[in-house]
């Protein structure tokens, strides 16, 4: 995902924002983990979530210092969480190229994505004000429950809606609601603004994952980096496969899904969820939760510094691949 529309100044940022995490990564005392950290940074990524802060920021008064902090904090739980997650999932690609736990194993990978939450708390030490550190202190804790509630409901198909949603913010849209209220917070807002902000990245964050959730079935294994339909096939149920199982004979279907499942018989399912209606029904969802984020956009007092925030509503309204 590219977001050449934004300011030139918020590329500036994000460029900063990504040599500090280079720097934040480097480790004498454990090159391995310097090492496995950096491939996963050459991988890219969205830096969507310090794009948050940044953006966020801008609201209100704030010192360089203190976002950078900020964002390279939130950004660094975000890459511990996901090479925690590779090892749980036993995935071997990310973004195309080998995963931490499939170049080194799952030992360099665990300890590399507890050297990356560690130095995410050496990050948030900076940050001046102690709600900050309340934000994600919380957070990070609602993150691994999440981790928790996806590896307990692998392949179970009798789970519903609710869980899904209530996995998804915890897994995804908390982290970037906290990176839109740090933003708010660092930049000195009002408290019911920056907790307004939270809510918005909550529902941009429903959105964003529910998306994803919709690609895994719809993008090419070269645009997603891995194969298409790999999450189900890795036991994670997804609104997708929750409105496909409306049919029960699908349903009953499904359960034959394991690790084992090949491509070709993932591609039988994937092309029976697309025939089902179970895509534009995910997609309706993830629109709902993108107008309620406007919503609270414009709840807030006009002013250019609120148009980037809603180009990426935008932006994230037409992701495809």
């Amino acid at each position: 995902m590219k977001l050449n529309f934004l300011y030139s100044n918020i590329q500036a940022d994000v460029a900063a924002i990504e040599e500090e995490l280079r720097r934040a990564v480097a480790s004498e005392q454990a090159p391995l983990i310097e090492e496995a950290a950096l491939q996963l940074l050459d991988a890219g990524g969205k830096r969507i979530r310090p794009i948050f802060v940044c953006l966020t920021a801008r609201l209100g008064q704030f010192e360089w210092n203190q976002v950078e902090q900020a964002a390279v904090a939130v950004e660094l739980i975000h890459m511990a969480s996901i090479v925690h997650d590779d090892v749980v999932d036993d995935a071997d690609v990310r973004r195309g190229r080998p995963t931490i736990k499939s170049k080194w194993g799952n030992h360099v990978a665990m300890y590399t994505g507890d050297f990356l939450f560690a130095k995410s708390l050496e990050y948030m030490t900076k940050i001046l004000n102690p709600e900050a550190h309340q934000v994600l202190s919380n957070v990070t804790v609602e993150l691994a429950v999440g981790e928790i509630e996806q590896l307990r409901a692998k392949y179970n198909f009798d789970q519903n809606v609710r869980t899904y949603l209530r996995r998804i913010k915890r897994k995804t849209a908390l982290l970037i609601a906290a990176s839109c209220q740090l933003g708010g917070i660092v930049a000195q807002l009002d408290p019911k603004m920056h907790r307004k902000l939270f809510l918005f990245g909550y529902y941009v964050g429903m959105s964003f994952q529910i998306t994803d959730d919709i690609l895994d079935f719809t993008g090419s294994e070269k645009s997603l980096g891995k194969p298409a339909g790999e999450d189900l096939r890795q036991g994670n149920i997804t609104l997708p496969v929750f409105f496909a199982m409306e049919d029960k004979d699908f349903q009953m279907k499904l359960r034959d899904i394991t690790e084992q499942t090949s491509k070709d018989e993932m591609q039988t399912f994937i092309k029976e969820i697309k025939a089902s209606g179970a895509i534009k029904k995910s997609e309706a969802v993830a629109e709902n939760y993108l107008q309620k984020a406007i919503a609270i956009l414009e709840e807030f007092p006009p002013s250019k510094e609120l148009r980037p925030l809603k180009q990426i509503v935008q932006f994230l309204d037409k992701r495809k691949y």
